[in-house]
């Protein structure tokens, strides 16, 4: 009898037949589910991949998502944030604060990246007022305690994955700097000083079919890990539904492995259900959330 199959993205423990005359002649896989038809795809915490034949399936358990660590949460944040900066950023107790002329929240809000972060409101808000902008803290699961009083906005779902053996893509053209097809495929009109800023790090940008634009930018952890967050993917309406979103995002990731990244994240609005579709797909699974707090 065939097993009973959870969706894409659930962690999962599997026990499969090996080949006949194997010694033992079984063997278990635990990890998350990246395709699921005759063939299972299963992508261990290590990012190995492994492929089972349906056929071959003794036992299949869907597990509860593996536990993030605080530590995790933090490593992936500082690599974020040096991979959108802004243009003019400062260390102030555990917070790094950004300002990018007010274009996107992320380039234009403090971050708390370091343990025990402290409580530097008002510091925060003098330095944002100092600038004529808005003070906005990006605010991480379990990084810091916001007051239940105060509102939240922007939920981000932050999605990460393994980079296992580099990515199989086929080959794009990647440039330090959007050129003007690229400038004018946008829709957002971020400045260019933004759109490549990094810290110690690269960025890179791409574009399929003179109809879909991405960016990407290598940076790393302080744990030591390279990590690649795609951002800016958009797709012109006209050539939606091509599977050119997903070319784009393959090609970006492959990129990124190039250069030395061993692992992606992207981070995806909590009620864009289509992007988190497709990062799901493509086998990122959700690493925490961030939300946004206004300091006005």
């Amino acid at each position: 009898m065939a097993p009973d199959v959870p969706e894409v993205g659930t962690r999962v423990s599997l026990r499969y037949r090996l080949p006949a005359g194997s010694v033992p002649p079984m063997s278990d896989v635990v990890g998350h589910l990246r395709e699921v038809g005759p063939t299972l795809l299963v992508e261990t915490k290590a990012g190995d991949v492994v492929n089972v034949s349906v056929a071959d399936v003794v036992s299949l358990r869907p597990l509860s998502a593996a536990p993030v660590r605080n530590r995790d949460i933090r490593n992936l944040e500082h690599a974020a944030a040096l991979g959108w900066p802004g243009v003019e950023r400062e260390w102030l107790g555990g917070w790094l604060l950004r300002a990018g002329h007010g274009s996107t929240r992320r380039a234009n809000s403090a971050v708390p990246l370091l343990p025990t972060p402290g409580e530097h409101t008002d510091q925060i808000a003098q330095w944002y007022a100092a600038r004529g902008l808005p003070a906005l803290l990006a605010v991480p699961d379990r990084l810091v305690r916001i007051s239940a009083d105060r509102p939240t906005d922007g939920e981000n779902v932050v999605m990460a994955r393994h980079l296992a053996d580099g990515v199989d893509a086929a080959p794009l053209k990647v440039t330090s700097r959007p050129d003007d097809d690229w400038l004018r495929l946008h829709p957002r009109r971020v400045p260019v000083d933004v759109l490549t800023a990094v810290v110690d790090g690269v960025v890179g940008f791409g574009h399929v079919e003179d109809a879909a634009v991405g960016r990407a930018a290598v940076t790393a952890a302080p744990d030591g890990t390279r990590w690649v967050g795609l951002s800016s993917v958009h797709v012109a309406e006209h050539a939606r539904r091509r599977g050119l979103a997903r070319a784009l995002c393959e090609a970006l990731l492959r990129w990124g492995a190039d250069q030395g990244a061993t692992r992606a994240y992207v981070q995806v609005l909590a009620d864009n259900a289509p992007a988190k579709t497709l990062y799901d797909t493509m086998g990122f699974a959700e690493h925490h959330r961030s939300r946004y707090v206004s300091l006005g």
